[in-house]
């Protein structure tokens, strides 16, 4: 992972209210969009949700449609394509075709972040501008948007009891969404990028303290490296992740512990006993990762194991076949 933010994209509090107009169009038409394949993939199983979806779809157009007509009053009939993926830190949305099954939960509580997000942003960027008619408009979606998440909420009627909890779910997807992802991603990446690097110092030093600081090097320099690398990715002001450096920190922490998880080991100065039982360590960590995953990234354990083992034993044996070379 790269440790500096692409040049190649530009701040949020960077852009003109030209730009910021064509962003929000784009980001409109796309969420309407979203909010028409969400109501194509229930209509058959959940009607009525699927209805619900409908109207926020229409409403979506109809922002984009105020947004427009603001725009070429202001700036003429050319609006630049302004993509998301443009503009550092700002809200993604994973295409919905990806899926592999339609949960009315998961989708209920996507849509719910959705529309927060989106009224953040309008926030954002009415408190930013010195035009007061695009202040006016921005300001009156950032309302109308926050409001949405009640259409999002009336999806519930369509969940089980058993699935409903919706102070809970809140607090658990926040949790999820700025703990659990970025620390996950850091063990991820500790327990499996540090493997090569610790084994073939090992087999090929057949010495344990050499192993140690080769694998405490290489765990302590991972963890910055990802720490930053998260940190600087996002400010979280426009996506609801948290403080960027809370993020960083979570993720260089737990980057460094999957590192040194099999490094600590290597302190017994038998070489054989201390292999032995970091491969035993390593064992546990793969197993760690495919249940987090299981259980807060609703990925099938089977799958998720299948997937981390598969990466780890390759990158385990890459270090044995390159020390022992």
């Amino acid at each position: 992972m790269p440790l500096f933010q692409s040049a190649s994209q530009k701040a949020f509090a960077d852009l003109t209210d030209r730009e910021v107009l064509a962003l929000a169009i784009q980001n409109e038409e796309e969420d309407g969009r979203l909010y028409r394949d969400f109501a194509d993939g229930l209509r058959d199983q959940y009607p009525a949700s699927a209805e619900i979806f409908v109207t926020m779809a229409e409403d979506e157009s109809e922002h984009r449609r105020r947004l427009l007509d603001l725009y070429r009053e202001r700036f003429g009939e050319h609006i630049p394509l302004i993509r998301r993926d443009d503009i550092r830190g700002f809200i993604r949305r994973p295409s919905f075709w990806l899926q592999p099954t339609y949960d009315i939960d998961r989708l209920r509580q996507r849509a719910e972040t959705m529309e927060a997000e989106a009224a953040n942003v309008y926030r954002k960027a009415a408190a930013r501008t010195s035009d007061p008619a695009v202040r006016k408009l921005l300001g009156d979606l950032a309302d109308i948007e926050a409001g949405h998440e009640t259409h999002a909420r009336e999806l519930a009627a369509s969940v089980p009891e058993s699935a409903k909890k919706e102070e809970s779910e809140t607090a658990r997807r926040m949790f999820v969404l700025q703990i659990v992802q970025p620390g996950l991603a850091g063990l991820m990446d500790g327990s499996v990028s540090t493997l090569a690097p610790v084994f073939a110092a090992a087999f090929a030093t057949h010495d344990s303290w050499q192993t140690f600081l080769v694998g405490l090097a290489a765990s302590i320099g991972a963890g910055i490296s990802m720490g930053f690398a998260e940190a600087l990715s996002d400010d979280g002001s426009l996506t609801g992740r948290g403080h960027p450096w809370l993020r960083g920190l979570v993720c260089g922490l737990m980057t460094t512990v999957g590192g040194i998880g099999h490094t600590l080991p290597y302190l017994l100065p038998s070489f054989w006993w201390a292999t032995g039982i970091a491969a035993a360590v390593v064992a546990v960590e793969l197993w760690l990762i495919a249940w987090i995953r299981a259980r807060f990234m609703d990925t099938p354990f089977l799958r998720a194991a299948y997937q981390v083992v598969i990466g780890g034993v390759l990158v385990f044996l890459t270090g044995i076949l390159i020390g022992s070379a």
